[in-house]
């Protein structure tokens, strides 16, 4: 960063690392800054969407950043019409995905939006239960259409049917609608994905302005523990590894289920055993669906689910049979934490008159009829669409592999979307004609330059922000999703501008004070390195790292607010938690100890 004191660098100042050079080249022009755009984007605060996008993106994983902002923007700023805010604008930089919240500032437009927000948002209000009822069949059949579609190698000759059946159109055809159908229905599902989340976010931040009104020392955390849910189908993947931990003790097959071993190994042994057969059929009783979860947040190629590396769950499962095997309690507290809830809501609410007691219980009440969405829709695209998506996407890469176009299917990935479009079209045609295909020998020289800028990109982490800081940060998904408000902006720019490099501050996310050893993560593969008693450090937790709660101190993310996964679940498991720092990751080194204040969100170097 430079030496800034009332900006960050604009976006075409950022430098690319050595060996980068060009980067810009890889993506779809419209996600790169241009440069009769600079004046546009230097206006505007910029940050990085380090929460799902955790290291520099493949030209084809690209389209991720396409889908979600295109559904954000449609349904928040033209379906829903949320009042002050538009849809967030997006750009590539080295790599990384920065998002930019855009505003309305005119009162007069402000209040033409409010209008129209009041009758659009009132009629989900209304008819909740039904509507998400509604959106989980139409998401489901969204799946079920990826699902079935078939990505076959191109055939020497054409089957016979074609002829005898009079269908008059070729088999490698498919491959081309099918690829349309798969991104269609992608885009489609990340349209779904907002539909409602405007609206749970809109409810929750009525009650928090409620709470902060009401009682001007209340904590944010506290707001939230109010409305949290600790049950559904958010904890459904964890709560079913408890029970397989469980269920491996109860069968003394647990001891089989070494952390060390790989997979195949573990089931190969589980196998053997007598009552083996029995824990093999309890998990593969679960694998569908619950196993269809990523370890991180499924928008990059090279992200695995639990299906597809069972070595992540079984990994899980040895610590908890461990801890079971110690004499500990692994179930989650629900009834504690519903206790907690109740006190919580209780002790306020008796402090409220009559009046404000009854607009306290309708705020508090629709927070939480709409807050399982808020955790649950992640489940069906995050995790359950992108698993199809990615499969169906490995698929297609064969195909260009078997047809000698790519000599490996990693070589897919360096290329966006649109270029996969006109490669497949290219690879079909040539086919066809019986011509070697042009791309073979383009494509390799640019996927070689590309591999090299991928690498150089991979060895950095996201600059937190770029550009101008707003006065105010009003977007609901930047405030609730990832911690970017105006407090925190602020001090992102006083620590990028020369703060004092020992200590942190960020979103006080789940309460208490620890002092650990730090250990940085960047990938989902690092989790098995973890030591009891260490502070987990990344850019972002997700859901699927819960088991890891069980071994750690405390945990510290770059990004992320009170409706983060990484800050919910943090709760719902007692784990102290600061997320939002902005520099987590770049300042703090594996082997250092820390203290981290769950309750001020500070995050203190201490001496060695």
């Amino acid at each position: 960063m430079n030496a800034l004191t009332d900006r960050f660098p604009y976006l075409h100042e950022a430098k690319a690392p050595s060996g980068a050079e060009g980067w810009e080249r890889m993506y779809p022009y419209f996600l790169v800054s241009q440069p009769d755009g600079r004046d546009f984007e230097q206006e505007r605060f910029w940050f990085a969407d380090s929460m799902h996008w955790s290291r520099a993106v493949h030209p084809f994983d690209s389209i991720g950043a396409e889908a979600v902002y295109y559904g954000c923007g449609v349904n928040g700023a033209r379906s829903i019409v949320l009042p002050a805010a538009l849809g967030l604008d997006v750009r590539m930089v080295n790599g990384f995905v920065y998002i930019c919240p855009q505003a309305v500032s005119d009162p007069a437009e402000i209040q033409r939006r409010l209008a129209l927000f009041q009758e659009r948002a009132g009629h989900y209000y209304k008819n909740w239960d039904s509507l998400y009822a509604n959106w989980k069949s139409k998401m489901t059949a969204a799946i079920d259409r990826m699902k079935s579609l078939q990505f076959a190698s191109l055939p020497e000759i054409e089957p016979i049917e074609i002829v005898t059946e009079g269908q008059g159109r070729s088999v490698s055809w498919s491959l081309v609608e099918n690829y349309h159908r798969l991104v269609d229905d992608f885009f489609l599902v990340w349209q779904y994905h907002f539909e409602m989340l405007g609206l749970g976010y809109g409810a929750y931040l009525v009650f928090f302005d409620l709470c902060k009104k009401a009682f001007p020392e209340i904590q944010d955390q506290t707001i939230a523990r109010m409305v949290a849910g600790v049950e559904g189908m958010a904890f459904r993947p964890d709560d079913e590894l408890r029970r397989l931990a469980k269920l491996a003790v109860e069968l003394n097959v647990d001891p089989i289920i070494n952390a060390n071993d790989a997979a195949d190994t573990v089931l190969a042994s589980m196998a053997k055993q007598a009552n083996g057969a029995r824990w093999l059929a309890a998990l593969e009783e679960v694998r569908e669906p619950w196993f269809n979860y990523f370890a991180e947040y499924g928008f990059l190629h090279d992200q695995e689910t639990w299906n597809e590396n069972l070595s992540i769950p079984l990994h899980a499962i040895s610590r908890y049979a461990e801890l079971l095997r110690n004499g500990e309690v692994i179930d989650r507290p629900v009834e504690k934490l519903h206790e907690d809830r109740d006190e919580i809501v209780a002790e306020y609410r008796a402090l409220l008159a009559p009046e404000e007691a009854r607009a306290f219980d309708e705020a508090l009440a629709l927070s939480r009829n709409v807050f399982p969405y808020i955790e649950e829709h992640n489940i069906y695209v995050e995790h359950w669409s992108h698993a199809v998506f990615w499969r169906k996407i490995r698929e297609l890469a064969d195909v260009f592999v078997a047809a000698g176009f790519f000599r490996q299917a990693g070589d897919f990935y360096f290329l966006n979307r649109f270029e996969i479009d006109q490669a497949l079209f290219d690879m079909v045609e040539s086919w066809a004609i019986g011509v070697p295909a042009r791309g073979v020998q383009h494509w390799a020289r640019e996927i070689e330059a590309r591999r090299k800028i991928m690498g150089a990109l991979r060895t950095e982490t996201a600059a937190p922000a770029y550009g101008t800081p707003p006065s105010e940060v009003t977007d609901p998904f930047a405030i609730m999703n990832y911690g970017v408000t105006t407090e925190r902006v602020q001090q992102w720019l006083a620590q990028a501008s020369g703060g004092n490099a020992t200590a942190l501050q960020g979103i006080a996310a789940s309460p208490g004070v620890i002092e650990g050893i730090v250990r940085v993560i960047r990938h989902e593969n690092e989790i098995s390195e973890l030591k009891p008693g260490e502070i987990l450090v990344a850019a972002i937790t997700a859901p699927s790292w819960a088991s890891a709660f069980s071994v750690v101190a405390g945990v510290v993310t770059d990004i992320g607010g009170l409706m983060s996964h990484a800050a919910i679940v943090c709760r719902e498991y007692g784990m102290p938690a600061v997320v939002s720092t902005g520099f987590a990751t770049a300042q703090l080194k594996t082997g250092q100890r820390i203290r981290i204040d769950g309750y001020k969100g500070t995050v203190e170097l201490l001496a060695a």
